[in-house]
């Protein structure tokens, strides 16, 4: 029998819930609180509770306060990331984060993909969903990436855009739901 933290790491259904992941998230908050209220000298980049958290981090990898994560084990982070106050990443699934790119104001990125049927997801049933970010990526402010996107190296995703599906190597998307501007 799988655990429960077994199967949002498969991306099978399974009960957020559950106590031991209810104990992770816990950890997750503490980290990020602490990130959230050291004074900017003393936090520097990342705050260290919050750092030991992550998968990876670059070394000069950016978090501004105020920042949200869910579990905060499944988030990587390349070298030269940047995001802005407010990001939230939901990250009950892998979300990697490439090398260069910057998250505007506000952005987030949701993994859970709660169930359809009324009665199973009041049960907490969900599944999970990775989120992968490619490099020299640009999201603007506001802007909501949903479960199982990719979106590719150099893209930009405008302020404001909810992307539903992936984004191409290059595009520039915007609006709700994202679509390719057809300028690049």
């Amino acid at each position: 029998m799988s655990s429960e933290r077994e199967k949002m790491a498969a991306g099978d259904w399974y009960s957020c819930l559950d106590s031991a992941l209810g104990n992770l998230r816990m950890k997750a908050r503490v980290a990020v609180h602490q990130h959230n209220t050291l004074p900017p000298d003393e936090r520097g980049a990342i705050a260290p509770m919050l750092l030991a958290l992550l998968q990876s981090a670059g070394g000069s990898a950016f978090i501004e306060a105020p920042f949200h994560c869910s579990y905060g084990f499944n988030i990587s982070l390349g070298e030269r990331v940047y995001l802005n106050a407010g990001c939230t990443i939901l990250d009950s699934a892998f979300v990697d984060i490439g090398t260069g790119s910057m998250l505007g104001p506000g952005v987030h990125i949701y993994c859970a993909d709660h169930h359809r049927d009324v009665t199973l997801r009041g049960q907490g049933i969900e599944r999970a969903r990775p989120v992968t970010i490619g490099k020299d990526v640009w999201i603007g402010g506001g802007a909501i990436i949903l479960p199982g996107i990719t979106i590719g190296e150099g893209a930009i995703v405008g302020a404001g855009a909810v992307v539903t599906k992936s984004v191409a190597a290059g595009d520039i998307v915007v609006g709700n739901p994202a679509r390719p501007t057809g300028r690049q």
